[in-house]
């Protein structure tokens, strides 16, 4: 596995609350440059970031950031609101109460609402992982497989850690069939991109991968 191949499956991000629109833009030409999968970017700069790429990027946002306590019909606008405006990929945050209530058929029925709200866009469903039983983990590769989203997603990056290569391996094992896996947080070297991809993750959700290979070049 080669830096192009793991460029490709990055999901170049860049989500902190003081980013800039000057910085956005260096996202974008970061990735165009290194040809990552896409980059991922507050949705209040989805418009501007998909005028400035056109086609040449695709445009990932997060729906429910970073806590996913918003309301299913909060969610849902913010969903056709960012694929209104050019979003490409949607990346969702559960409601972890629910979670730990055992209410799976809200959960189900939110990401169900959201996918539809995505008209064609690809969903990843971000769970939260470190905050999670193995159980909770288990659970939800079932609901995200039942509820027919495209990927199940690690972590937010914002809480008290990231991806971890149990999981991805958890995760590889309960997914059901077409549902792929995102690792994401704390991805801090080529060689951890490469073990968390070996392991089965499709995406990566990172800033420090550009970042080192820029460094090298």
């Amino acid at each position: 596995m080669n830096k192009e191949n793991i460029l490709a499956a990055v999901d170049h991000t860049l989500l902190h609350p003081e980013s800039t629109w000057a910085q956005i833009k260096e996202l974008c030409d970061d990735a165009m440059k290194y040809h990552t999968a896409s980059v991922c970017i507050p949705p209040s700069f989805v418009k501007r970031a998909k005028e400035y790429v056109g086609d040449g990027m695709r445009i990932c946002t997060v729906i429910g950031f970073p806590n996913g306590y918003n309301t299913e019909a909060v969610k849902v606008f913010e969903t056709r609101t960012a694929v209104e405006e050019g979003a490409d990929e949607i990346d969702m945050v559960i409601n972890i109460g629910d979670l730990k209530d055992g209410n799976e058929a809200q959960i189900l029925h939110e990401i169900k609402a959201i996918k539809e709200a995505c008209a064609g866009k690809i969903l990843k469903v971000i769970i939260e992982t470190c905050l999670l039983t193995r159980e909770e983990k288990i659970t939800m590769c079932r609901l995200v497989t039942e509820a027919g989203a495209d990927y199940i997603k690690t972590s937010t990056g914002f809480s008290t850690s990231g991806a971890t290569f149990d999981d991805i391996s958890l995760f590889a094992a309960h997914v059901g069939s077409g549902v792929k896996i995102k690792a994401a947080g704390g991805i801090g070297s080529l060689e951890d991109a490469k073990r968390f991809m070996e392991l089965g993750a499709d995406r990566l959700g990172t800033s420090r991968v550009v970042k080192i290979i820029k460094e090298q070049s």
